[in-house]
């Protein structure tokens, strides 16, 4: 697979004049692409060992699932998963991400092989500490869903353990819109891929990620942080290589259930050199 560097405006100021002109055609749009997991990571691209997920109380989850009540712990309390490519937190009262890492294992679909890389700093929600009923936490192989319940609402992650593709998702459940803020990890930034036309996230590297979006709502970006707002059973995802190039027409509108259907899995034009 030839690569070659993305070529961009370096300057601050010249990454921030055309996001803000992005960002300004794309306020009060819904966002184009839906990040469930898997998307068009390949077999090869993937993990078979699985994450390991370790508890708040420091107990390791079985693969066949744990269930923990949440009634009792704090607001900063940590599920930790760690898997070959991919690992991040999970504060479960709360249902924010935190620390996601893009680990650089070797893998020959690696942005950033030997190069361990933090990606997000914190994918926030302003339900607030109201997740006090109970967590589940399932794994199958490389495949992760955390659901974490309380205060009439519902946070679901899935993750896949996967070195590129669409490989995770924060969907939420509950009476209102929910503001999302997500906050790039030192190093990263938000650009317009002149390729695409499109808003990336990157370090100047191969590294290619995007937000993607489903019934939810762009309201703010800067260079380093987005706001959305999730329609009630909306989600946001994450899609890193190739998936976050790929010239989508959009996502399906689905609050429910929503299956591997509603995904594009690779089969769309790609117009970024990086994966020509």
């Amino acid at each position: 697979m030839r690569r070659q560097t993305l070529s961009r405006p370096t300057r601050p100021a010249a990454r921030l004049a055309a996001l803000s002109l992005a960002a300004a055609c794309l306020v009060g749009a819904t966002a184009t692409t839906l990040a469930a997991p898997a998307g068009a990571a390949t077999s090869s691209a993937c993990s078979t060992s699985g994450f390991t997920v370790t508890m708040p109380d420091g107990t390791v989850a079985p693969s066949k699932g744990a269930r923990a009540s949440t009634a009792a712990l704090p607001a900063d309390a940590r599920i930790k998963v760690r898997g070959t490519y991919v690992e991040f937190d999970v504060a479960p009262v709360t249902g924010a991400v935190y620390d996601y890492v893009y680990t650089g294992a070797a893998n020959r679909l690696s942005m950033t092989p030997g190069v361990r890389t933090p990606v997000m700093a914190a994918k926030t929600l302003d339900l607030g500490p109201v997740l006090r009923s109970d967590v589940d936490v399932r794994t199958d192989k490389g495949d992760l869903v955390l659901i974490s319940r309380g205060g009439g609402a519902k946070v679901k992650v899935q993750a896949k353990d996967c070195a590129t593709g669409g490989i995770f998702q924060q969907e939420v459940e509950a009476a209102r819109a929910v503001t999302a803020t997500h906050t790039l990890a030192p190093g990263m930034h938000y650009y317009v891929n002149p390729y695409t036309g499109k808003i990336n996230f990157g370090n100047d590297t191969l590294f290619r990620g995007k937000d993607s979006a489903q019934v939810a709502t762009k309201l703010s970006q800067t260079e380093t942080t987005t706001t959305w707002s999730i329609a009630p059973g909306g989600r946001m995802g994450q899609v890193l290589g190739e998936d976050a190039v790929e010239l989508s027409a959009g996502p399906t509108v689905c609050v429910s259930d929503c299956q591997a259907r509603n995904r594009v899995r690779g089969s769309l034009p790609v117009t970024d050199p990086a994966f020509s």
